[in-house]
């Protein structure tokens, strides 16, 4: 099983952006406990991060026919990439949504996602274990999918 984990804009700037939000890990420490979640799930994971939409976009698509899902982290871009949602529905494949804070304690404009009702499920507020929750949420949803 080959899952995508997907990073947007300034997750690159983990551990020293807003760390009273967003905690102290990197977005490598973040990646590393990825790893060895998916080491104990027995699944192959790609680890993506950029801070330019189309990039993301090009991202999902290179996914078709090549993942069996992903999970993504568009940070800012969740509440206004129309193109990122077109991209995940583009490539048919299941998602999670995740977040490292709990974007609905936040401002009021964080509160709309153009990826959630599209999504399977939406995990945020925390932390690098938003991640890994999803990873396991993922690899369970395929592969009940996978015996139905």
């Amino acid at each position: 099983m080959k899952i995508s984990i997907i990073n947007g804009p300034n997750l690159n700037m983990l551990g020293t952006r807003e760390p009273s939000l967003y905690g102290n890990l990197t977005v490598s420490d973040i990646n590393r406990q990825i790893e060895i979640k998916a080491d104990e799930l027995g699944v192959e994971i790609d680890l993506f991060q950029s801070n330019i939409e189309g990039e993301i976009v090009e991202k999902i698509h290179s996914l078709y026919n090549n993942f069996d899902g992903f999970i993504i982290n568009a940070a800012a871009y969740t509440h206004t990439s129309i193109a990122i949602r077109d991209a995940a529905l583009s490539v048919s494949l299941p998602f999670i949504e995740v977040h490292l804070s709990n974007v609905y304690k936040r401002e009021p404009f964080r509160h709309k996602s153009y990826l959630a009702d599209i999504a399977l499920g939406v995990i945020s507020g925390f932390g690098y274990l938003s991640y890994t929750l999803a990873l396991e949420a993922l690899v369970k949803h395929i592969k009940a999918q996978a015996q139905a």
